[in-house]
């Protein structure tokens, strides 16, 4: 059985970002397909999982007086939801197209939105890359290029997409992490709890995150 964990007590900083918009293929609050089409020649699974109606689309906004530490452990929290959810739908039919998507608006924060996902990216990949799942980051208007050298649209707005990994493929996007690589190569959703041996809270998280080795430079 997947575990998840959404009690309290992994939450110390609920309120820090607030939920608008959950799950949704058609969201509201962020116009997403004219961005998401831009990407169809860089994410070829892309155009099959929003025709499919996989493709979803949870948005949240930083709350206003929010500290910068808390956003990031709720944003961690959000990462953690999206993950277990995606975990169970991927072995079912079409399970490698699925993909959710966690939203983030607003400026109430002394902190870029880059910042605010680098250390939640980072844990959650490592937490979720020896089961099968894969993270991704892209921060509002930041410049990116895929790994033939061509140019991403910027995104109009900040997001962690969370999907079903593709072995044959995803582990070249992470030549710059090669353990992680070589795990997400080898990745096999057993059931296991991700947690088992790390404290499920954000604090004990982010100092285990810490000591992971950094990426290697080029």
């Amino acid at each position: 059985m997947i575990a998840t964990h959404t009690d309290g007590a992994s939450r110390p900083t609920a309120g820090a970002l607030r939920l608008i918009e959950a799950g949704s293929v058609n969201p509201t609050r962020v116009d997403v397909h004219d961005y998401a089409a831009s990407l169809f020649k860089h994410c070829p699974y892309l155009e099959a999982s929003m025709a499919l109606g996989m493709t979803g689309w949870t948005v949240y906004e930083v709350a206003a007086g929010a500290h910068r530490d808390e956003v990031a452990a709720e944003l961690f929290h959000a990462g953690v939801q999206a993950a277990e959810w995606v975990r169970q739908l991927m072995g079912r039919r079409h399970g490698v197209l699925v993909c959710e998507n966690i939203v983030i608006l607003g400026d109430a924060v002394e902190a870029d939105h880059s910042e605010l996902m680098a250390w939640p990216h980072w844990a959650l990949k490592h937490l979720y890359g020896p089961v099968g799942v894969m993270f991704g980051k892209f921060a509002r208007n930041v410049r990116e290029c895929d790994q033939l050298g061509r140019s991403i649209p910027p995104a109009p707005f900040s997001f962690l997409p969370v999907r079903a990994s593709v072995r044959p493929r995803d582990p070249q996007f992470l030549r710059d992490t090669p353990d992680l690589a070589r795990s997400l190569a080898a990745g096999n959703d057993d059931g296991r709890d991700v947690f088992e041996h790390i404290p499920c809270d954000w604090k004990a998280v982010r100092a285990w995150a810490a000591s992971l080795p950094v990426p290697l430079k080029r």
